[in-house]
């Protein structure tokens, strides 16, 4: 795919016809107050509890609040909070709500609400899930506050609240009571924007605007913490999953915001003096290979290291990102290279291909032809990329591949399922994480190994998520880095996943759009146009 890419042109004499088809602009008179953006996936799932898919998170971003916030510190501050008292050494918090707040709804956020949401994303999350175990109870003191009783000191609470993947979004105590198994599709929140239903075209364009009752902080924003102003009156999502439709558009100025341009066109774009390119995320992205751990033969630990086994990240990141400047040859943490946890120990047996080796644990697993099921996403470029090594790289160790083709929303909703890989299960996925949160063994989702309540793949490992537990209980650098490196080896031992690599994915946008915040991930708070 990134080498169709590479011989598009850019010149707007062959993008008219593309953009044209892309869609209808706006009125000219609203124009200038929205914000059009190229989203990286076709928003399907309204629930950012009930998955983990990143275009759900940032759709959750939009629309919901959060108690605690991350600032570029990656320190834990109040948002929706007014602040807290941490008492009887440290197994009481009490925290305070800010006047004024409102849902959608009209009706004020009060804590019970709060109460509820955080029930919710407590069975769902896994750092929701390492809190929940530690956690006496969970009561509103009154409208305005409520308090979380631990069973045992725990460090993590504050970071908990403010995890920037997937962080417990408030919502309406009657949403909230939504069983987290069932997916909530009611979208009434307390955040800047509000989900404009009635334009919502799934597969084309998504609509948000402008809340008017939203009280943002009076601090500057800050990542994710701070002031969430709201500049534009609307922000159009759109789904193009040609990227050549969407570069054109973004060359002819149709689009303002394009979240995820190939990165091998990146330099390309940067020429242009009407486009800006903006690092948000300074940590970077990991790509991971998810084996299904239920069904043989990802079932045996040895099948996973075979896995592990096959994959020379360079020749991902090769296909994936193409431009060296933008990608690590190799990194070998579960916890982001670069990042204060960013530890490789363990990893040495896997730095280099060993198809032999894979081979001969695939047989020890029992793996005797049988298909394995790859599940391959055809509309993300850099997943679909991945997805092809990965393929080729089995095939080479004389795996049979049983190729499945579909849509990332498909897929999204194929890896929840837990039948067996041949009656609409599967073996194998690709996808990424990154940031802060992915840097932290208690908040990174795809570590959790808490088994059927693990994320899709279902990983299953009681020594290790023992070891995570006994990480977040303690408070010091000093006491974490033994028990850290304890982690990562046994990571390595029973592989929850496998990385594929380390890169960094800048988004394009227009000269003309300002104040995009380096927050991790895409938001659309302190933008304006001028």
């Amino acid at each position: 795919m990134m080498r169709i890419l590479r011989v598009a042109t850019l010149s707007l004499a062959m993008m008219g016809p593309l953009v044209a088809s892309a869609q209808t602009q706006p009125p000219a008179a609203t124009r200038a107050n929205t914000l059009r953006v190229v989203v990286h996936a076709n928003l399907q799932i309204l629930d950012p509890v009930w998955t983990t898919a990143f275009i759900s998170g940032r759709h959750g971003y939009l629309i919901y609040d959060t108690l605690y916030a991350m600032n570029s510190r990656f320190e834990p501050l109040p948002q929706m909070a007014q602040g807290h008292e941490i008492l009887e050494g440290g197994l009481l918090y009490r925290i305070r709500l800010r006047e004024g707040l409102r849902f959608h709804d009209g009706s004020a956020v009060r804590a019970q609400d709060v109460v509820a949401s955080l029930r919710r994303w407590m069975s769902r999350d896994v750092m929701g899930q390492q809190m929940a175990a530690v956690t006496d109870t969970i009561t509103a003191v009154n409208d305005q506050t409520f308090e979380i009783r631990l069973k045992e000191r725990w460090g993590m609470v504050l970071d908990a609240l403010a995890k920037p993947s997937n962080p417990p979004f408030i919502m309406p105590e009657r949403i909230a009571q939504t069983p987290a198994t069932t997916q909530v599709t009611e979208t009434i929140g307390s955040g800047p924007f509000i989900f404009v239903r009635d334009e919502w075209r799934p597969g084309n364009r998504v609509v948000y605007r402008r809340n008017p009752d939203y009280a943002p902080r009076s601090e500057p924003a800050d990542y994710l913490s701070g002031g969430k102003r709201a500049l534009v009156e609307r922000v159009e999502w759109l789904y193009m999953p040609d990227h050549n439709t969407a570069l054109a558009a973004l060359n002819a100025g149709e689009i303002d915001y394009f979240e995820a341009p190939p990165l091998d066109f990146i330099n390309v774009l940067a020429r242009n003096r009407n486009i800006r390119i903006v690092n948000i995320d300074a940590i970077g992205t990991s790509g991971l290979i998810r084996p299904n751990h239920l069904y043989p033969p990802f079932n045996d630990p040895r099948a996973r290291q075979a896995l592990a086994h096959l994959v020379r990240q360079e020749d991902y990141m090769r296909v994936v990102v193409g431009n060296p400047q933008l990608y690590r040859p190799f990194c070998g943490s579960f916890f982001m290279c670069g990042s204060a946890n960013g530890t490789e120990v363990g990893s040495e047996p896997f730095r280099e291909p060993n198809v032999e080796r894979a081979r001969q644990l695939l047989r020890e697993a029992g793996y005797n032809g049988e298909p394995i099921v790859v599940l391959q996403p055809t509309d993300r470029a850099q997943y679909n990329a991945a997805t092809m090594v990965l393929i080729q790289a089995l095939r080479r160790a004389g795996v049979n591949v049983d190729v499945q083709s579909m849509d990332w929303s498909t897929l999204l909703s194929r890896r929840a399922n837990r039948n067996d890989p041949y009656q609409g299960g599967y073996h194998l996925f690709v996808t990424t994480h990154g940031g802060p949160t992915t840097a932290l063994p208690p908040s990174n989702t795809w570590f959790n190994t808490r088994c059927e309540r693990a994320n899709p793949g279902w990983a299953c490992d009681a020594e290790l998520d023992r070891m995570v537990g006994e990480w977040a209980r303690e408070a010091s650098p000093e006491a974490r880095a033994p028990i850290l490196e304890r982690i990562h080896r046994r990571a390595w031992e029973v592989i929850p996943y496998v990385p594929y690599g380390q890169y960094t994915q800048p988004v394009a946008v227009r000269s003309n759009v300002h104040g995009v915040l380096e927050a991790g991930i895409p938001v659309y708070w302190n933008i304006e146009k001028r």
